[in-house]
């Protein structure tokens, strides 16, 4: 199920219009190829904070459960889940079968946990998250005296449900009208593609979405977010070069007075170590901060789960420069290797602030980005 939590803090209520002066000259502005849309209904009304599940393909909001039905017997997966799951085990397969190959001896000994200290490291769940993990395991194993190996691997699942827990989060839209989120990664990421998809999944739940395309100098990455615009039926602010400040400005400017529920800005592709680079991500904040004041609302980072260890250096360098709210893990249809979550989890921890984890991605597909559970994916991990 794909879901995000939305509250309903004065709907249909605006924002006063900014008085800060437009930090760049006036460029062209472009819309895209789909015609203007009238003023879209007022969302569904839902009782806060009662989450509101969205399946990947549902054409419209489902009306969220009472707090009562929390007691029932959790449900089985939707068949949609059930087969992105099966890519998810795929996809870690080659992680998870190193890992889940220690447990196949007969005995809890010294040999089992040096084999297992080398397979997550060898899963690039790093040092210290690794040494997290072993310690944790070995208090299960004694608090429940288990003697089998098999077993093990269960509380191994257990400990790695705990560590990642605190970043499973549901991303909450509603709050403020518009909703702005500002999404950074290096290139290649996967960054525009996953804006199409989550600008899809909350055009099927009833959000009006306005796009802002500020990669203005990779001409590819403004055309690709205008192709899904085109695509899912909504609209986007872009300009042909200039200054990627002013695009986000005039994305904010242009979402208020149009009544979006939801700006996704797609920022330009920029690697760490750039710092005169990062320095122009940080001048798109601040400018968006003075088109709305309690603006960005968001600030997400598409990471590739390929990178291993250098997905938790680009995490620490944007969350550093930016102020990092959540993330997106892409790409892990391929050789990722996901022990890297646990090192981002063991990072967030010492941050005394998590930093969630709110959709992965295993493939190309619309319904390939998913919200993201701990326990899922410790049981893929494992598999």
């Amino acid at each position: 199920m794909f879901s995000f939590i939305k509250k309903k803090l004065g709907w249909g209520s605006t924002q006063p219009e900014a008085t800060s002066d437009k930090p760049a000259p006036d460029a062209a502005q472009t819309s895209a190829p789909a015609p203007a849309a009238s003023p879209a209904p007022q969302p569904a009304v839902v009782n806060a904070p009662a989450p509101l599940s969205i399946p990947a393909s549902a054409p419209a909001p489902v009306a969220a459960s009472e707090p009562a039905a929390a007691a029932e017997a959790p449900k089985a997966p939707a068949p949609e889940r059930r087969s992105w799951l099966d890519k998810l085990r795929a996809g870690l397969r080659k992680t998870g079968s190193s890992i889940a190959q220690v447990f196949t001896g007969t005995q809890i000994d010294d040999a089992l946990y040096e084999e297992l200290e080398s397979a997550l490291l060898m899963a690039d769940a790093g040092v210290a998250a690794t040494e997290h993990l072993l310690a944790d395991l070995k208090r299960r194993v004694k608090e429940t005296k288990a003697t089998d190996p098999s077993q093990v691997k269960n509380l191994l699942i257990d400990a790695i449900t705990d560590l990642l827990q605190p970043l499973e989060k549901s991303l909450v839209v509603g709050l403020h009208t518009p909703t702005v989120i500002m999404v950074a990664g290096v290139n290649g990421a996967g960054k525009t593609t996953s804006i199409g998809k989550l600008t899809r999944h909350l055009s099927d739940a009833g959000q009006k979405v306005l796009l802002a395309a500020a990669d203005t100098f990779r001409a590819a990455a403004r055309e690709q977010l205008l192709v899904w615009a085109d695509r899912n039926n909504v609209e986007i602010v872009a300009q042909e070069g200039g200054d990627p400040a002013a695009v986000t400005f005039d994305a904010v400017q242009a979402g208020r007075s149009r009544g979006c529920d939801v700006v996704i800005a797609d920022t330009a592709g920029r690697l760490a170590t750039q710092l005169h680079l990062m320095e122009e991500l940080r001048k798109v904040k601040r400018v968006i901060g003075k088109a709305m004041d309690t603006a960005p609302h968001e600030v997400l980072l598409v990471v590739d789960g390929n990178t291993g260890q250098n997905a938790l250096s680009q995490v620490k360098a944007f969350d550093e420069a930016l102020g990092l709210t959540g993330l997106i893990v892409t790409k892990l249809d391929g050789t990722a290797k996901g022990g890297v979550l646990a090192a981002i989890a063991l990072w967030s921890r010492e941050r005394h602030s998590a930093v969630p984890v709110y959709f992965i991605g295993v493939g190309e597909k619309l319904e390939d980005l998913q919200t993201f559970s701990a326990r899922e994916f410790a049981q893929a991990l494992l598999a």
